[in-house]
């Protein structure tokens, strides 16, 4: 068979807001399929076989068919290279732990060119995953060897490196399920959840209201032992020492088994459990100063059971989780290395990655080595067979209790994070049955921890996985809270600068802070801050960051949703002024009105269904996309009798039009409000009448009462202002 030409890339671009394919973000990559355009998959032989063996996970993949195994029957009626290679990456990127589903390829017109799009969570991530699927197709036409385990790896490594870390994702889609936007803000795990004024910020399992004393609090564990104590929540009796000697003697005082761990240790590092002679205290003692920052170690009362994780957000416990003791068997040829290996980090569940709930077992660890030395062993020892083996006492907090728990123990547990200060919290205790209260069982509370680890609760080793993240989302936004402030998007090439501007004017002049982001630059209130052409995405994402932002404008238009997608996901109000600029368009392919008209969509595609499309009627291309808003409709002419608005009001609906030279807002027939006469307008403001309409039917629709409404017309200066330095 004769070697295939190779696929090229002729663009690769990321959408990073709503586009022409989706909601989401998205790479789009143009390809040139070249001779492959005459081969689809059906004429390369062994190709599909060769493509699944590869990629088992294709088998599942819907594909226009509708049903899983869609696209293995597409493969084998014949389907081309670049459809073929969005469902590679999209299969490349679920293998690599960062899940996504959406695709699309559509033909250009243009001989083998296509425009293939796919959803990717990190853009890093998604082109590695274009490069590599992009190799793994060639090898599979041209029958070539392809590293498939090594491909996989580097692009879970990519994920670790660059996508959200698990808690965090977990929480940011407890808010997307609930309609609130979020964007990142820094390559770590920093989230801004919301728009504006309305948002909130989370970083992992912390908060905007996480409190910076109370962190100070939770990191000093005697400070902590000592308030929860003075407020009747039972913790295990226990001192500071400096000095092993002053370790044995306290042990004597409390009387043995005791704890010995680090004053401002966390993540369990550094503890011992269970010391019952006056050497394991001893060097307990040098595990934990050696752990701690401080010279001061904690010994305290060894308390019998199980250690239990309790998640408490707000004021409630939302999830429990339970940890057990590791033992391993031995069998009179391995070392307890090799038995930990074969009995414990076999568990799927354990693993380096964030991903894993479970860690690896290593017997170096100091603590570890502590507890085998106690049984008169090292990690070289060999067990004989039959011999249990302590490896850890606890640790392993990994099993869901959460519909176990007595109420006391979660009311015991939800008052020490309220005692400590901290709104989201992990709180240690130990008791043998967290079914009963502490006092039957002798528990305690050990530790109350800032930032603590979600892991154990999304994907317990075993039980019932929990929604932590709805519970942290809700604890931000109470529920008529949506994380949104009032978005206003216009598009077009008519006048569209002016009428976001003379928008955010109206607005302002409620007493709101509004930002507009619009060609002729950004502005806050009525302060222009840049000069520069302010359209992009960037730019956007300045105002949507901004936390005095109470309404936001922006002007994007038929290239920049093109090249960047719309800079919000979603908008209360979504101005459509004309159908004009295809002529710029033929690098992007679009070379007629249907595609065009696909492009100008999108503006009213994000229109959330309480919101509002402002279309201008005298347009017949624009007044069409009336059908696709979620939301209500506003038709604007300057003529009354336009047949698109007369329709429209008639259906008791709102319009707003130019009568005896006077601007009237209509609701149906039997409402009618008019404003004041285009005379009384700057003459800078009204020599674009269409656009005025445009901006005042916005203003309606975001509820600014008329007569401040006719205020604003009044006062508004077209003539673009001066920035000030």
């Amino acid at each position: 068979m004769n070697k295939k030409n190779d696929i090229k890339f002729l663009r690769v671009n990321h959408l990073r807001g709503p586009n022409i394919w989706t909601y989401r973000p998205v790479i789009e990559a143009w390809l040139d399929i070249g001779e492959l355009e005459e081969f689809p998959s059906n004429t390369l032989p062994g190709f599909t076989e060769r493509l699944v063996a590869w990629l088992p996970g294709l088998a599942v993949h819907r594909c226009g068919v509708g049903e899983p195994g869609g696209f293995i029957e597409r493969l084998r009626d014949g389907t081309w290279a670049g459809h073929i290679l969005e469902h590679i990456v999209l299969e490349l990127q679920n293998m690599a732990g960062m899940k996504t589903g959406f695709g699309k390829t559509r033909s250009t017109g243009e001989h083998g060119i296509y425009k293939m799009a796919f959803r990717t969570r990190d853009p890093v991530v998604g082109r590695a995953a274009l490069d590599a699927g992009h190799a793994l197709i060639m090898a599979a036409i041209n029958d070539t060897p392809f590293d498939m385990p090594a491909t996989v790896q580097r692009l879970t490594d990519l994920v670790d490196r660059f996508c959200l870390g698990p808690s965090t994702a977990h929480i940011v889609d407890g808010a997307t399920d609930r309609g609130i936007p979020s964007i990142r803000l820094t390559e770590g795990n920093l989230v801004q959840l919301g728009y504006g004024a309305a948002q909130r910020r989370i970083w992992t399992a912390e908060t905007d209201r996480t409190s910076a004393i109370g962190e100070g609090i939770a990191s000093d564990k005697d400070l902590t032992k000592n308030l929860l104590a003075s407020c009747g929540v039972p913790v295990p009796e226990g001192a500071l020492v400096r000095s092993a000697d002053d370790a044995w003697e306290e042990a004597q005082d409390i009387g043995l088994p005791v704890v010995v761990k680090p004053v401002d240790g966390n993540h369990g590092r550094g503890v011992t459990l269970n010391l019952m002679s006056e050497a394991d205290v001893r060097a307990a003692y040098a595990i934990a100063s050696e752990a701690g920052d401080s010279s001061a170690v904690l010994v305290e009362r060894f308390i019998p059971g199980n250690e239990h994780r309790l998640l408490v957000v707000g004021r409630k416990v939302v999830a429990a989780a339970r940890g057990e003791s590791l033992w391993v068997t031995g069998d009179g040829a391995q070392t307890v290395i090799e038995l930990c290996d074969s009995q414990i980090n076999t568990d799927p569940r354990r693993g380096e990655s964030e991903e894993h709930p479970l860690g690896r077992v290593t017997p170096h660890d100091d603590e570890i080595m502590l507890d085998l030395k106690r049984q008169g062993l090292t990690p070289q020892s060999v067990p004989q067979a039959g011999q249990k083996v302590l490896i850890q006492v606890n640790g392993n907090v990994a099993d869901d209790v959460t519909d176990q728990m007595h109420p006391s123990v979660a009311h015991a547990a939800a008052l020490a994070a309220r005692i400590v200060g901290l709104d989201i919290a992990g709180i240690d205790l130990v008791t043998d049955d967290i079914s009963r209260p502490l006092i039957d069982t002798r528990g305690a509370i050990i530790e109350v921890n800032s930032s603590p680890g979600l892991l154990a609760h999304i994907k317990p080793a075993s039980g019932e996985p929990r929604n932590v993240g709805k519970a942290i989302v809700d604890h931000l936004f109470t529920d008529n809270e949506s994380g949104r402030i009032p978005v206003v998007g216009v598009t077009g090439t008519l006048g569209t600068s002016l009428i976001a501007r003379l928008v955010g004017c109206l607005v302002h002049i409620t007493g709101k802070h509004v930002g507009v982001a619009n060609g002729e630059g950004l502005y806050l209130d009525a302060r222009k801050v840049t000069a520069k052409d302010a359209t992009g995405f960037d730019a956007g994402q300045r105002i949507l960051i901004n936390r005095t932002v109470q309404t936001a404008v922006f002007e994007s238009n038929a290239r920049s949703i093109l090249l960047e997608g719309l800079p919000y996901d979603r908008c209360a109000v979504g101005i459509v002024t004309d159908m004009e600029g295809l002529a710029g368009l033929d690098e992007f392919y679009i070379r007629d009105q249907e595609a065009l008209v696909n492009v100008i969509r999108s503006q009213v595609d994000v229109i959330l269904p309480e919101g509002t499309a402002v279309l201008n009627a005298a347009n017949e291309a624009v007044a069409a996309l009336a059908e696709l808003s979620d939301g209500r409709v506003i038709f604007y002419a300057l003529d009354e009798e336009n047949q698109v608005v007369a329709s429209h009001r008639a259906e008791g609906e709102r319009v707003v039009f130019v009568r005896d030279n006077r601007i009237i807002l209509a609701e149906g027939f039997d409402e009618e409000t008019a404003l004041l006469d285009l005379s009384k307008i700057p003459p800078a403001t009204v020599k674009h009448p269409d656009s005025v309409l445009a901006a005042v039917a916005a203003a309606w629709a975001l509820g600014v009462p008329p007569d401040l409404i006719c205020g604003g017309l009044r006062a508004f200066d077209a003539t673009p202002k001066k920035t000030h330095h």
